[in-house]
């Protein structure tokens, strides 16, 4: 499953991140999303976790939880629709 994670302090490192989701399961990637140009954080993040169920706990123990100086948000990512996908429901 893959989750969103929000509100994330710009210095947040990929390797905290994981870490933070690691005492619920196994985590199968961890991404943070980063600007183009400069390289710094844009203050979220994408963690995917292949248990369905170790992602439902983590999503629930996360979520809202104090992590820098800011309560994150997770939440199950929604998946992108791409214009072939969009063509064929036509």
């Amino acid at each position: 499953m893959k989750l969103l994670i929000r509100n994330l302090t710009r210095n947040t490192t990929e390797a905290e991140l994981r870490a933070l989701f690691e005492p619920f399961g196994k985590v199968q990637s961890c991404a943070l999303v980063l600007d183009k140009d400069t390289g710094i954080s844009k203050g979220f993040g994408f963690v995917e976790m292949p248990k369905i169920g170790e992602a439902k706990i983590a999503m629930k123990n996360l979520n809202g939880k104090e992590v820098g100086s800011s309560k994150i948000r997770v939440k199950k990512a929604e998946q992108k629709v791409t214009d072939n996908a969009a063509d064929s429901n036509e």
